[in-house]
């Protein structure tokens, strides 16, 4: 391929190309907002059925690329999808969420888990993204996405969801050195599962370390950050000129050290203003976001200058428009529609971009 016209927009922009306007997906775009996609939840109920039969999570992650045309195709699946690949079970339970049961407490446990080999345990996920790639063409940019270490080790501890993350929080405080060995193995893991979404047609990956927000920044430091970068240096080894992306939930006094994890592009959720988020993260740090989701419940005005407030903010380089978090399952799916409409019409509702 030559020419920046063949290359997908929001790759394009992810790259450092200046554009006339950002690119715009949303984060859990695909999903319960949408009739279409609860029409198909009734028809299959169980959530790991939808994210592992490659025919059902390929019409799901389609279902917003039909209906709103993003910039971004992420594919539809979990943060703990690897997990059994490395010998953690889990299962999602529709009222409750993940549960991994029994979780990881002991040494022995974490020393039985073994090296990931995603062509044996995740080839659903290869055919997902080959799949998504042909369809989408230059269209649009395919994304995949992983979990990182802190956040899968604190479900694989916790055994579920947390509201104060205790155990995960007691066993980095009183046994470290069991933590860390937990967290080294899910970072190589990891490593190779981006590599693997890369090589089966992932052009831009996302690592989610929803979690880590959660920790003092003197325990981000510990706990989160040097696995974050033991997986970019891991991927960037082999596969350079990949974008990856980092997004941390609650991460306003960590924003500083995802910069620093060796990202591309730091998605910053809403509780930081754009424009000091850029000032903090440096003129070299690619962003993404950060619309408040519940904005999507206002009128078309507020949303519409939601979005050039944002716009304006992030500048005219290195910006990706999304959500601050996932959209919100009750939100309107008129509003997602005036989202995405707004967004691609920002360079005609907005001064031009220098």
């Amino acid at each position: 391929m030559t020419g920046s016209a063949q290359v997908p927009y929001l790759l394009r922009a992810a790259r450092g190309e200046i554009l006339e306007r950002p690119p715009v997906w949303m984060m859990r775009q695909a999903g319960r907002y949408m009739k279409v996609y609860r029409d198909l939840r009734d028809r299959y109920p169980a959530f790991r059925d939808r994210s592992e039969k490659p025919e059902l999570a390929i019409e799901i992650s389609l279902q917003p690329f039909r209906a709103f045309q993003p910039d971004g195709v992420i594919m539809f699946s979990d943060i703990l999808t690897p997990l059994p690949g490395i010998g953690i079970p889990f299962d999602i339970i529709e009222s409750r969420g993940p549960v991994i049961d029994p979780p990881i407490r002991t040494l022995e446990q974490i020393r039985q888990l073994h090296p990931l080999k995603p062509e044996e345990s995740l080839s659903f996920v290869g055919q997902t993204l080959k799949a998504l790639r042909q369809e989408v063409g230059n269209r649009a940019t395919v994304l995949g996405f992983v979990g990182s270490p802190w956040t899968l080790a604190a479900y694989a501890i916790e055994g579920k969801s947390s509201k104060d993350y205790s155990t995960i929080k007691r066993m980095a405080f009183t046994e470290p050195a069991m933590l860390h060995e937990l967290l080294s193995k899910l970072s190589d893991a990891i490593a190779t599962y981006v590599r693997y979404q890369i090589d089966s047609g992932a052009q831009v990956v996302q690592l989610f370390d929803s979690w880590a927000g959660q920790l003092t920044p003197q325990d981000y430091d510990v706990f989160a950050l040097p696995y974050q970068q033991r997986i970019v240096q891991q991927v960037k080894a082999t596969h350079p000129d990949t974008p990856l992306i980092l997004y941390i939930s609650g991460s306003a006094g960590v924003l500083e050290r995802m910069g620093q994890s060796g990202v591309d592009i730091v998605s910053v959720d809403w509780t930081v203003d754009m424009a000091e988020a850029r000032q903090r993260l440096g003129a070299g740090m690619g962003v993404q976001g950060n619309v408040d989701p519940c904005a999507l419940f206002g009128s078309k005005d507020f949303i519409r200058d939601r979005i050039l407030d944002t716009i304006q903010k992030a500048g005219p380089s290195k910006h990706i428009l999304n959500l601050g978090h996932g959209i919100l399952p009750n939100t309107p799916e008129e509003n997602a529609a005036f989202f995405f409409e707004t967004a691609k019409q920002a360079d005609q509702l907005l001064p031009a971009r220098t």
